[in-house]
């Protein structure tokens, strides 16, 4: 749906140019895009490292298929998971470990099977939660930075147009033409910036904000268990994260 969005908006762009009798090959300008997108992540890899700017990138397929936060099935495994503690004791729990999809839940069940003392699991995995979520920010921020550099960089692109359009002022059938493609760069600035890279940016915040709520979940069903409450106890817990994800 994310996606769509992008392609929605774009589109009706296009179709507006259309109607108003321009042609959507006006736009396409090889020289306009170079200065524009690829000018616009030369200042972002000046501003983020560069594994930080390819992470953010390879994110971007999030707004097709963003990351799964199973909370029912999530919320019914660790129910199942708190009665064998309760009937069978927590180190038979260990046979269960590698059923778990989830490896932030593994990893928290595998410690409370070992007997690591609850505060200790607590602040291992708090730590892990809070850099998973800097690295999140991390990604949003540089599809903002994106979107601020991009509308200078188009303004930049056109007047190197009308530079070159100043030019062909002894050329009148050609000066049109060039002062029109001068131009191009600020729709592709403009528009990058607003349609993809902003949007994106707070789009990802919202994902981050979204598994940092699962797994803070995931954590308090793993300090149930440990504790050895029963089920319904369990489920009560669940409950808070169950009914505000709603």
């Amino acid at each position: 749906m994310n996606l769509l969005g992008i392609f929605w908006a774009i589109g009706c762009i296009l179709a507006a140019m259309i109607w108003e009798g321009g042609h959507p090959a006006a736009l396409v300008n090889g020289p306009a895009f170079l200065i524009v997108i690829a000018g616009t992540c030369g200042c972002v890899m000046v501003q983020y490292p560069l594994k930080i700017f390819i992470g953010a990138l390879k994110r971007f397929g999030w707004l097709v298929k963003p990351p799964m936060q199973d909370l029912a099935a999530q919320v019914a495994l660790l129910e199942g998971m708190a009665t064998l503690a309760r009937q069978q004791g927590l180190l038979a729990l260990e046979n269960e470990i590698s059923k778990i999809d989830e490896p932030f839940l593994s990893k928290g069940i595998q410690m409370v099977v070992d007997g690591v003392d609850k505060e200790q699991v607590v602040h291992l995995l708090e730590n892990e939660i809070e850099f998973e979520q800097h690295e999140l920010e991390q990604s949003a921020k540089v599809f903002e930075a994106l979107g601020g550099y991009a509308p200078t960089m188009g303004i930049l692109g056109a007047v190197l147009g009308l530079i070159h359009a100043m030019g062909l002022l002894d050329q009148p059938d050609k000066l049109g033409p060039a002062i029109a493609v001068a131009f191009v760069a600020t729709v592709y600035g403009v528009g990058a910036c607003n349609i993809i890279f902003l949007p994106t940016g707070n789009r990802f915040k919202g994902i981050a904000h979204d598994v940092g709520f699962y797994k803070n979940m995931i954590l308090e069903g793993i300090l149930s268990i440990a504790s050895g409450e029963n089920a319904l106890q369990l489920k009560r817990r669940m409950e808070v994260y169950t009914e505000a994800h709603h």
